[in-house]
């Protein structure tokens, strides 16, 4: 079998999920587990560029989260902003290119200037490419990309809301993570996993650590992805590439 290593995906997605979970567990408020979720990922997105993937993609705060408590809602902005100013001087070192994929409408002022400043700074950045889901539904991705065709006067077809998809600047993920044991994609990018491999991990995000990644990355490996082909089909098409 192939090594994690080598057969890493081109494209990983994660439902970073069980940050309110962790801190509860320990006694502490479900702000600091959120903390800890940040830690995680930024260990994620080094192993990811180490392994060679070349596009993670998290969700970070859906459009259903502002039905959270208002204090924690109020607490995720203000570590999303700290965030901002401690992480993209590391982003640029690391050869990270970011960007917040969502609808930035219902977001203040001070926080749509603080994603556009992270995203210019590090736009020439080609080692790895990390989309953060931030304010993003995926039933308002395809809702969005339909009403912008709609208002070019564009045909909707499945070759033209692909394009006009928030995250059309990257290939399809190719393995979709969710952590804390639930077993549900939770309206996150349902256009673009349609034909992803699913893997999900009783480990909570704050605990998702590099050897966590490489069992997920293996599982991956070891899956024969078909596309609406046969086994017979695709053993043939292997059979090919092989002799050519």
């Amino acid at each position: 079998m192939q090594t994690a290593a080598t057969a890493a995906p081109r494209h990983i997605a994660i439902v970073m999920d069980g940050n309110g979970r962790w801190a509860k567990r320990r006694f502490l408020p479900r702000l600091a587990g959120h903390k800890q979720g940040v830690e995680s990922l930024r260990r994620c997105v080094r192993a990811c560029a180490e392994r060679g993937v070349a596009v993670l993609t998290v969700f970070a705060f859906s459009s259903e989260n502002w039905n959270r408590p208002q204090d924690e809602v109020s607490g995720l902005m203000e570590l999303m902003g700290r965030a901002l100013v401690r992480e993209v001087p590391q982003l640029m070192r690391d050869g990270v290119r970011l960007f917040f994929v969502g609808a930035r409408e219902g977001l203040a002022s001070g926080m749509r200037a603080a994603l556009e400043q992270a995203e210019a700074a590090t736009a020439a950045n080609t080692r790895l490419t990390l989309n953060v889901c931030f304010n993003y539904g995926g039933r308002w991705d395809i809702a969005q990309a339909a009403a912008r065709l709609a208002a070019g006067g564009e045909a909707i077809t499945e070759e033209s809301l692909h394009r006009a998809m928030a995250m059309a600047h990257v290939p399809d993920p190719d393995l979709l993570i969710r952590t804390g044991g639930e077993m549900r994609i939770s309206n996150f990018l349902l256009w673009q996993a349609a034909y992803c491999e699913l893997y999900f991990s009783d480990r909570l995000w704050p605990d998702f650590d590099e050897a966590a990644l490489d069992e997920a990355i293996a599982a991956f490996a070891a899956r024969e992805r078909r596309f609406g082909r046969t086994p017979e089909q695709m053993h043939v098409a292997a059979a090919a590439a092989l002799r050519a």
